[in-house]
């Protein structure tokens, strides 16, 4: 059963933007030794006959490169909740090989999953649709992305193309938020402990789930406000003006330019962020008017075998099932 967290959070977690500003750590470069491995692996699976997403880890040996992946995979779940690796030659790919290099990539950090009711494995990030639409899904447009977590343990975006101007990336520490509002504003801190309606994407009516959890020892968050404002109007439950002040409290404070981490997420470049440590956002963007050089990342969930034990009021979610025949 979760706790509420009476403490400062003094682990790497409790990451703030300026802790970064001359450390790069966080940022790994691939080596000629890793891209050689990934290239060996793609060629050894297309003489097996092998084909995206029908194939194992073991189909897919990365040399070295597994030990930065296990590197990245602890620091998820014990570290800052994030890493970046820099310089996969994304142009030297088709489309089929990308897929499958990403996704091989998922299998060496864990099961990748569903991110649609179609089963999609991997995520196209792109303007595609129409801003002007309820039913637009906000990545699928070039508008502000407000700060949230996605359901799954795990999310991976890869880059292919930037956009003509904007599309920063924008990372924030729960703990960091968690840590502003234990010293400034406790008063509220209980109501982010109680159940709310989390209007989920895999799910087909709202369900109750805190904001944050605290259970054995670490701090987890499941935060888009929209989705929970939409679930308690799905489920005909106003919000209290209280309540309201709590949400309006926890938004003011993801946006101050001094918790905060952006970067610039070149072509070529894999984030990963813990869903439960992390949220993670996108500014708005102008993109190009040639569809083949429009904005492009690639997106993968995946459930991680090293993933915290959550508290049975705040249930994982991973993913959409896979449709029987969808590969």
């Amino acid at each position: 059963m979760s706790i509420v967290l009476t403490e400062k959070i003094t682990t790497p977690a409790a990451w703030v933007g300026g802790d970064f500003a001359n450390d790069d750590s966080w940022i790994h470069p691939l080596s000629a030794e890793d891209i050689a491995a990934i290239d060996a692996a793609l060629a050894g699976l297309e003489a097996k006959g092998l084909r995206f997403p029908h194939f194992t880890k073991a189909d897919f040996p990365l040399g070295g490169l597994e030990a930065l992946l296990a590197q990245c995979s602890d620091e998820l779940e014990n570290g800052r909740g994030f890493c970046v690796l820099r310089g996969l030659p994304v142009e030297r790919y088709s489309e089929e090989q990308i897929n499958t290099l990403y996704y091989a990539i998922g299998l060496h950090m864990g099961q990748p999953v569903g991110q649609n009711p179609r089963g999609d494995l991997i995520g196209k990030v792109m303007a595609v649709g129409d801003a002007k639409k309820k039913e637009t899904r906000v990545y699928e447009t070039n508008l502000y992305l407000p700060y949230h977590s996605d359901p799954s343990d795990m999310v991976g975006l890869l880059s292919i193309r930037k956009a003509k101007q904007g599309g920063l990336s924008s990372l924030i520490s729960v703990a960091a938020i968690y840590n502003e509002i234990l010293e400034n504003h406790r008063e509220y801190l209980g109501l982010y402990y109680r159940p709310w309606y989390f209007s989920h994407l895999c799910e087909d009516m709202p369900s109750l789930s805190p904001i944050f959890s605290f259970n054995k020892g670490k701090l987890s968050c499941r935060y888009l406000r929209q989705y929970l404002e939409l679930g308690h109007e799905i489920m005909q439950a106003p919000l209290s003006k209280v309540e309201i002040e709590a949400l309006d409290l926890f938004d003011e404070i993801i946006m101050s330019n001094r918790l905060r981490l952006d970067m610039m997420l070149e072509p070529g470049d894999l984030q990963f962020a813990n869903n439960y440590a992390v949220l993670h956002s996108r500014n708005s963007f102008e993109d190009s008017d040639d569809p083949e050089q429009m904005r492009k990342l690639l997106r993968l969930w995946v459930k991680m075998p090293n993933a915290r034990e959550l508290a049975p009021e705040f249930p994982g979610r991973n993913g959409f099932p896979i449709p029987e025949g969808a590969y």
